[in-house]
């Protein structure tokens, strides 16, 4: 018994010193692997700052590997690999990290969303409206409507564009009337029932009174349905509600003009126009629509405007009525038409996309509504 009691009084001393030995060697341990931890982190930042993404994606890659467990630094790996372009990469990584049964709700919605981009960087548009669905009823659902907008954009999948854009205004998440106009416009341009595509004119007029395309397409519809009076007067009113826009219409009103006996009022209308604005597109078409009525005052008009705009446009104008050497005309003609082309162009005043058209979606940057009515020598 008193041996027994003996190795107790030497067993639990023993136990305490073993243990205390155990503890500080795991807390050793744990502070090593978070000192190595932060610095291959640190590392990698380091280089991310730099501008050095493929030494920061190693020095992430090792940071993974020590502790694999770590949500955020999968994030930062797989971001870092769509930017580089390696999309495949990126989706493994954010696969493997849905894979895992400890990620909390908010980390695998950020996940699903990092892969739904991955995939649309990637092109494969379609398996990411898929891994974008399921997020519109959670904390992400904003940021997922407006990556499914890109992607019907891009699809041009124009009625689902509308609805998203919809959602979108009435969500508070910004104003989409405009663009939701736009997508309404498209959809009459592919639409083989006149009926309607003219409805959706009119509820693209009503969505955004202040845009000039709605008006515009809904007259070139009027005028292929063989009613010139009707599309003048949404010419005249576009000129009414939306001045600005008036010199991507003015040559198109200097046509209809004549076919509705309206001369008088059309070319006041334009005389009113140029006067406040001096744009070239509207006394090209005032020059037009005189000369349908019997009167010839280009030299005199292009002149004037040269007195107050050194434009190279305008002096090709009036050189046209000029009576040179008939031998020499021609060829001065056409080096004046060739130097004066680049500037009529359109410009997109997001990227600086050049264009002989007007669009009102940049080729280039696909931003809305990004060109100036105005040729780039106006500019």
């Amino acid at each position: 018994m008193d041996l027994q009691i003996g190795w107790i009084f030497i067993g639990l001393p023993l136990a305490f010193v073993l243990g205390w030995l155990a503890s500080r060697f795991d807390l050793r341990q744990l502070r090593l692997e978070n000192r190595s931890n932060p610095k291959a982190y640190f590392k990698g930042l380091n280089h991310l700052l730099n501008e050095q993404q493929d030494q920061a994606i190693d020095a992430f890659i090792e940071a993974v590997q020590r502790d694999p467990d770590t949500s955020e630094l999968h994030f930062a790996l797989g971001n870092l690999f769509r930017r580089r372009g390696e999309f495949e990469r990126a989706v493994r990584v954010h696969q493997h990290l849905l894979a895992r049964a400890d990620l909390s709700s908010a980390d695998r919605e950020r996940a699903q969303y990092d892969l739904a981009l991955d995939y649309v960087k990637a092109g494969i548009l379609d398996r990411a409206e898929s891994a974008l669905r399921p997020l519109l009823q959670t904390t992400l659902a904003p940021q997922a409507l407006l990556a499914l907008l890109t992607i019907y954009e891009r699809t041009r999948d124009w009625q689902q564009a509308a609805d998203i854009s919809l959602q979108l205004d009435h969500a508070g998440q910004g104003r989409f009337t405009v663009r939701r106009a736009h997508y309404l416009c498209e959809l009459a341009s592919e639409s083989a029932d006149p009926v309607q595509a003219k409805q959706w004119l009119l509820e693209a007029i009503q969505a955004a009174p202040g845009n000039a395309r709605p008006r515009m397409a809904l007259a070139q519809l009027l005028m292929q349905q063989g009613q010139p009076e009707a599309a003048c007067d949404q010419l005249e009113q576009l000129a009414q509600h939306i001045p600005s826009a008036l010199p991507l219409v003015a040559d198109k009103l200097a046509n209809l003009a004549p076919q509705v006996h309206r001369q008088i009022g059309v070319l006041t209308l334009l005389q009113d126009s140029y006067h406040a604005d001096q744009n070239l597109d509207v006394l090209d078409a005032i020059v037009k629509l005189q000369r349908s009525m019997g009167q010839e005052l280009s030299r005199e008009l292009y002149a004037q405007h040269l007195l107050k705009h050194p434009s190279l446009i305008a002096a090709t104008q009036w050189l046209a009525g000029e009576q040179l050497n008939p031998a020499q005309q021609p060829q001065v003609q056409r080096a004046l038409e060739q130097a004066a082309k680049p500037l009529r162009r359109y410009r997109c005043a997001a990227c600086g996309f050049e264009a002989l058209q007007h669009f009102w979606q940049c080729p280039g940057c696909q931003a809305w509504d990004s060109y100036p009515p105005r040729r780039i020598e106006e500019l």
